[in-house]
């Protein structure tokens, strides 16, 4: 059986340096069991890596990889926060908004980006209940925002 972290590895993922809040918020909160995760950006070397609204100047195919990216960006924050990813149980819930134009329909087509990833990540426990919304607009003029609940077992 693969670790989380060998599972991303023979993805040829990288996780990053955690990235601070760029507000007065928390990147995560753990209450009992569930790590509750702020939203992540499409960030890639220290920048926005999707800027632009779908179904205008960005395609279905450039939001679902920024949203592979937030998912990247999600792990990220989840090892920052319990250090050892063979911890997580679950990944409980996924939250996608998606700037989006408003004839835009295909948000939940954008957020498969993220959802594909925890189950490639994670098998079984990286499905999770999910919501695909359309925004007028995210921070930065980012094209996609995805944020997450994880349940995670007890310190070995």
């Amino acid at each position: 059986m693969t670790s989380p972290e060998q599972r991303l590895a023979a993805l040829g993922i990288v996780l990053p340096e955690a990235t601070l809040p760029a507000a007065n918020y928390l990147p995560s909160v753990t209450a009992g069991s569930l790590l509750y995760l702020s939203g992540q950006l499409p960030i890639k070397d220290g920048r926005l890596a999707c800027v632009g609204k779908l179904g205008d100047d960005l395609t279905i195919e450039e939001g679902y990889a920024a949203a592979r990216l937030c998912a990247i960006n999600l792990i990220v924050q989840i090892k920052a926060a319990v250090g050892d990813l063979a911890r997580l149980r679950r990944i409980v819930r996924l939250g996608g908004f998606v700037n989006s134009t408003q004839s835009f329909t295909d948000q939940p087509k954008v957020i498969n980006g993220a959802s594909d990833l925890f189950v490639e990540v994670f098998g079984d426990a990286g499905r999770h209940a999910r919501s695909a919304v359309a925004c007028p607009s995210l921070p930065f003029g980012a094209g996609v925002e995805v944020d997450a609940v994880v349940e995670m077992a007890e310190n070995h």
